[in-house]
C-alpha cells in the first residue's frame, strides 16, 4: 500500500500492517473495545492503508485520497480506511491539532455526513487523565492512526446497540481490569520510538 517511491519499504509497510491487524485482533475485537469492528475485519473489508509521508503536508495529500478512495468505493469492497502513518505526527499533540486538519479535508472534499475521523495514537490521551491512565490505552495503537469511518456504517451498527453509551464505560472497566501489565502481555505495542 506504501507508494513506488516511498521511503517506506514493502516488507516495512508490512510489518507496520501486521502489527495494526494485530492491534485489532488483540485489543479493539478481542477485547471487545468496539463491538462493531469484528464484521468489518471477519469479511475482510478494512483497507490499511501505509502512509510514506514525513510531513503534516504530504500525510494530508495521502489523507485526502484515502477520503476519496473510501468514498468512491463500494462498502462490500471497503467498510472502512486505517491510515498509518508511522513516520509523521508521532507526538500526541501534533497529531491531536492535526485533527482539525483532518475534519477541514473531508469539508473541502464535500464529504460532511458521509465520512467522519476517528484517531488512535501511541500516546494517546483523554483530557482530564494521566498519560499512563489505562483508560488512555481503549485508544492505542501501534502506530499514529486516522480511522476514516463511512457515516451510513455507523449509523447502522448504532442502532442495531442496545446502548452505545455504555461502550466508553465498559471499556474503561475492560481496561482497569486488565491493567497495564496485562496490556503488555498482549504485545501489540511496539517500543516507544520504534520505526517500522
Amino acid at each position: 500500500m506504501a507508494p513506488k517511491d516511498s521511503p517506506i519499504s514493502g516488507d516495512d509497510a508490512g510489518r507496520v500492517i501486521a502489527a495494526t491487524r494485530a492491534w485489532l485482533e488483540k485489543a479493539v475485537i478481542g477485547l471487545n473495545l468496539c463491538p462493531f469492528a469484528r464484521p468489518a475485519y471477519a469479511g475482510d473489508r478494512i483497507r490499511y492503508a501505509v502512509s510514506a509521508a514525513t510531513s503534516e503536508q504530504a500525510l494530508l495529500a495521502d489523507l485526502e485520497r484515502e477520503l476519496e478512495t473510501l468514498a468512491e468505493a463500494s462498502p462490500t469492497g471497503i467498510e472502512t480506511t486505517l491510515l498509518i502513518h508511522p513516520q509523521v505526527l508521532g507526538d500526541f499533540l501534533d497529531y491531536n491539532d492535526f485533527l482539525e486538519v483532518a475534519e477541514a479535508a473531508i469539508i473541502a472534499l464535500d464529504l460532511e455526513g458521509i465520512i467522519q475521523v476517528a484517531s488512535f495514537h501511541p500516546d494517546y490521551q483523554f483530557a482530564d487523565t494521566g498519560a499512563d491512565d489505562i483508560s488512555n490505552f481503549t485508544n492505542r495503537s501501534p502506530y499514529p492512526t486516522l480511522h476514516l469511518l463511512r457515516e451510513d456504517s455507523i449509523e447502522r451498527a448504532v442502532a442495531s446497540h442496545p446502548d452505545t453509551d455504555a461502550i466508553y464505560q465498559r471499556n474503561i472497566e475492560t481496561m482497569r481490569k486488565l491493567g497495564r501489565a496485562g496490556w503488555d502481555a498482549l504485545g501489540i505495542s511496539p517500543a516507544p520510538g520504534k520505526k517500522p
